[in-house]
């Protein structure tokens, strides 16, 4: 990535948002600024020393779509999407034009976002991956029963996600084996970690770890992938309402892609300080 440019003109302003928790620092370059390192993604997502966050988004210009959005974990580490910043990003364009449905372009290709009403979002994540290279995994098995203890299933959404469905998510030990499966050598770019359990028909109750970044309240991926799951589990139908720790989504996978459906929250807005930035020569 280039070098953060050093123009005492040049400011680094940023928005702060959450979709249920899993929250976002949005760098916003349409309208030019400096290039965003990753030194700086590292130090401001530092909870303690710099804004915090569980991922940071940037959105640029792009002549096919509303903007172009890309993704980084807190530790630094690139993410191909991120459902809950792409919702969150979506109503700030929607908020901001008066739209009431936008396209936004990130790795997954050209995602659409809605207007639903009630303040809530939906996007469309693009149909799951289904296939064992684009997931990726390391070798050739069965993805819907993963030879791993516990039987857990393999999901694309752009992310990997390897999926645990349990008698009670509240008793798994998240951290000690979230770490452990993002890590698995069956996932050579490391994977994204849920733990759910039924708790009725339609609905689930969903815990997650997220590589690059650990624990998270929410995730958007993670959802609709837990909802492909279930629905390829026969566990439950298509369309589900998940519980996670930040609140309640609703996920639908349908024949155009899997939809995505919450509330959002635009914080706050702020600047980077130079002196902050120059922490970063």
């Amino acid at each position: 990535m280039a070098a953060m440019v050093r123009d005492s003109e040049t400011s680094v302003h940023f928005m702060k948002m959450h979709g249920l928790g899993n929250d976002f620092v949005v760098i916003d370059r349409r309208h030019g600024g400096p290039q965003v390192t990753a030194a700086l993604v590292h130090a401001a997502g530092n909870r303690h020393r710099g804004v915090g966050f569980d991922q940071l988004a940037i959105i640029e210009n792009d002549a096919g779509s509303d903007g172009r959005l890309v993704f980084f974990n807190s530790d630094g580490s690139p993410s191909a999407t991120c459902g809950n910043a792409t919702r969150c990003i979506a109503r700030h364009l929607m908020d901001e034009t008066g739209k009431s449905e936008v396209h936004l372009r990130t790795e997954r290709g050209l995602l659409t976002a809605l207007d639903v009403g009630d303040g809530l979002t939906s996007v469309n994540m693009g149909a799951p991956i289904l296939n064992w290279r684009a997931i990726p995994l390391a070798q050739e098995v069965d993805i819907d029963h993963l030879p791993i203890d516990g039987d857990p299933i393999a999901t694309g959404m752009g992310n990997p996600h390897c999926t645990f469905f349990v008698e009670n998510a509240e008793e798994v030990d998240l951290e000690g084996r979230g770490s452990e499966m993002e890590y698995h050598e069956l996932f050579p770019k490391r994977t994204n970690v849920q733990f759910a359990s039924v708790t009725a028909p339609d609905r689930l109750r969903m815990r997650v770890w997220e590589r690059g970044v650990g624990v998270t309240q929410a995730s958007g991926s993670s959802s609709c992938a837990v909802a492909v799951a279930a629905a390829r589990r026969g566990i439950t139908g298509r369309r589900v309402v998940i519980d996670l720790d930040g609140g309640v989504i609703e996920v639908e996978w349908r024949e155009d892609g899997v939809w995505m459906t919450g509330p959002t929250s635009h914080v706050f807005s702020g600047t980077f300080t130079q002196a902050f930035l120059d922490t970063l020569k």
